[in-house]
């Protein structure tokens, strides 16, 4: 069996953002890429399962070279997004999913030893619940990124609505980290104020809760909950922002504290959206984005 710190499992994904008073871009990553490139330069064994069309497979060419090792599952199609932002307010997202590269199977996973696995899905198109339980049977630690669960997909029209989910106290007690953006944890647990919405899931059974939102991101566990800003200058780069945000947490966490990882969760996504794409810097710079704090302008 292959031994890894962290694996990342979800889509690789196509997609053509639309931002507010800009000009449209085309990209390509996916939750799951995302966040693993964020967590690439904190030196941890990583690997990343993903499904896409064998003819985009030159997409992940990226994490190998980032050292990243990489399980790719064909698909019939590669998942593809339109992402419109209609105000200026990052936080405000219309999101229609065109193709779907579709569910992530038990059966197909690879034979990994127990480690910590992050389900980082664009929708409810990517993991079940049985998928989760069987994972659990298997011993694995669990991160769950709650936008794969929360964003349902149209079957007409391909838009992504956000719903609750009856299931949601489950998966919740099932995962090691739940992270989630400040809508979705309004849509799960009623309240807008993230540090309540962290409290409520600590009730429900979450271990360690990440929630960002357009000014920083918290983190809540044992009853104390923690909170960083971001320092970024320009929101160019917002697309990703959670993804970052995670990976880096995830793999900084490993060997240090809650309040650091949190900092330098909050250092890398701040550079990362400056940019467009997924987190490109290095371990260095984000210390330094640290050590200039609040101080950043």
């Amino acid at each position: 069996m292959d031994s890894y710190d962290i694996v990342f499992v979800g889509h690789t994904a196509t997609g053509r953002i639309e931002p507010f008073a800009g000009h449209p871009s085309m990209g390509s990553g996916g939750a799951a890429p995302f966040a693993a490139m964020a967590a690439s330069c904190c030196r941890k064994r990583l690997a990343v399962v993903t499904r896409l069309a064998q003819s985009d497979e030159h997409l992940l060419d990226v994490l190998k070279a980032a050292g990243i090792d990489v399980y790719a599952q064909p698909a019939s199609a590669t998942t593809h997004l339109r992402v419109i932002y209609p105000s200026a307010n990052v936080d405000e997202r219309q999101i229609f999913i065109v193709h779907s590269a579709g569910f992530f199977c038990i059966e197909d996973m690879p034979s990994f030893e127990p480690c910590l696995m992050h389900l980082g899905g664009l929708s409810n198109q990517e993991f079940t619940l049985e998928f989760v339980r069987k994972l659990k049977g298997r011993r694995f630690r669990l991160s769950l990124d709650m936008q794969g669960f929360v964003w349902h997909v149209e079957e007409n029209t391909g838009a992504i609505r956000f719903h609750d989910l009856p299931e949601k106290r489950e998966l919740v007690r099932a995962a090691d980290f739940v992270k989630l953006d400040v809508a979705e944890a309004r849509i799960l647990t009623g309240s807008d104020d993230p540090s309540e919405a962290a409290a409520i899931l600590e009730a429900w059974g979450s271990s360690e809760t990440v929630i960002t939102r357009s000014d920083g991101v918290l983190a809540r566990s044992k009853g104390k909950a923690y909170f960083e800003r971001f320092t970024n200058r320009n929101a160019e780069g917002r697309t990703g922002r959670g993804d970052t945000t995670i990976g880096a947490y995830l793999a900084w966490r490993i060997d240090h504290s809650i309040e650091d990882s949190l900092r330098f969760a909050a250092a890398m996504a701040s550079i990362k959206m400056e940019t467009e794409g997924p987190f490109r810097g290095t371990l260095k710079d984000v210390l330094e984005r640290m050590e200039q704090g609040q101080d950043c302008p």
